[in-house]
């Protein structure tokens, strides 16, 4: 194998695939990037068994073949040298990499050894925007819950139904949802589908997506997606991404989400946010604040107290409809729903002391967040 490829071509595509190596010291090769010289391509891979990718650069290939190299290893090399034209040359699985100031060799393992990362033959697939794919996707995804107990609970529920693609959360104690209604294109026959992706594959998902220009495509099989890039003006892959895909029937989450409110608060986030950020350095182990809503008075006061620091007591003025209530929540709860709002101003919804909450921005019907309440023992 030799190529010859730019310095910062092949750091990007490093970074990229690192993300996706396995650390199983049992099998040291899932802790290399695969370097495959094909045609006009470098190509990078590495897995972990659980997830996949294929990266394609354009390079000019001398003589193909392939060497399997520690990963993290190589790209930390990568990061320190300043040579921009780089050979890389691969005999008896050692891998040279030359440059005008750097002459390395790094010794690898053997290429057959490396996992066969599988595909997705079905044409079943939708073509969308993946940077609003990845947004939406990203005010969803860290609630999953980190339980064996329940696997379906631990992935990211997604439905594709007609012109919304629907996308859920939950770890029992929060819960979110968000509907991007967003023109893509499908497979002749394409009829819909419904899946429970990793949380992991979720983000990895964001990080290797969010940033790419254009449409990505996803194709669908019973056990694994796939999500594909393409090069700029051409057909030809850029990033091959494949996850499997967590068995099981995800809850009827719906069912939990309140229908109806006594007592409605419209606020401003970025206060409300400030204000649960102070009240919590005056919380205890169970990270409880109480939220006093006041229609009287229109507003709301948040209240927090620990043994040995000292209490915490501040108003925030709001549009105040329905009951007077007094609520406890976990903080860090709260604060996590209000992050992955970009809206001005929120409306927080409750019924009892017992029920649900529900969170969400003013003038935005797509996305809400539940969050249980801390009911008194």
């Amino acid at each position: 194998m030799k190529i010859l490829i730019l310095k910062d071509k092949l750091k990007e595509g490093l970074i990229l695939v690192e993300r996706c190596c396995g650390k199983n010291l049992t099998l040291p090769i899932l802790s290399c990037v695969l370097i495959e010289g094909k045609k006009n391509f470098l190509v990078l891979s590495s897995t972990d068994l659980e997830i996949g990718i294929h990266l394609w650069n354009l390079a000019k290939v001398e003589k193909e073949g392939k060497v399997a190299i520690p990963a993290k290893f190589l790209t930390n090399f990568i990061n320190l040298i300043s040579d921009q034209n780089l050979t890389l040359e691969e005999k008896n699985k050692i891998l040279t990499l030359e440059g005008k100031n750097y002459k390395t060799q790094i010794k690898g393992l053997d290429p057959e050894e490396f996992p066969i990362i599988p595909t997705i033959k079905d044409e079943n697939f939708i073509e969308i925007d993946g940077a609003k794919f990845c947004q939406a996707l990203s005010q969803v995804f860290e609630f999953a819950a980190l339980t064996p107990a329940r696997p379906e609970l631990s992935g990211i529920f997604l439905a594709f139904e007609g012109e919304v693609i629907r996308m859920a959360s939950t770890d029992n104690f929060r819960l979110a949802e968000k509907k991007l209604t967003i023109d893509y294109k499908t497979s002749p026959g394409f009829k819909g589908a419904s899946l429970i992706l990793p949380q992991k594959s979720a983000k990895e998902i964001i990080n290797i997506f969010s940033n790419q220009e254009g449409k990505i495509k996803i194709y669908f099989s019973p056990n694994q997606v796939l999500f594909e890039s393409l090069l700029p003006q051409t057909k030809h892959p850029e990033i091959h991404f494949i996850s499997r895909l967590i068995e099981g029937e995800y809850p009827e989450y719906r069912e939990i989400i309140p229908q109806k409110y006594e007592t409605q608060v419209i606020l401003n986030r970025a206060d409300f946010l400030n204000q649960l950020r102070a009240a919590s350095l005056f919380t205890g182990k169970i990270n409880e604040v109480k939220l006093g809503i006041d229609p009287q008075r229109q507003n709301l006061e948040i209240f927090a107290q620990h043994p040995d620091l000292g209490e915490n007591r501040s108003i925030l003025s709001g549009k105040v409809k329905g009951k007077k209530a007094e609520i406890s929540f976990n903080w860090r709860f709260l604060v996590d729903g209000l992050q992955n709002i970009s809206a001005k101003e929120i409306s927080f919804e409750v019924l009892n002391q017992e029920t649900p909450a529900l969170i969400r921005p003013v003038g935005d019907k797509t996305y809400l967040y539940v969050i249980m309440p801390i009911i008194a023992g």
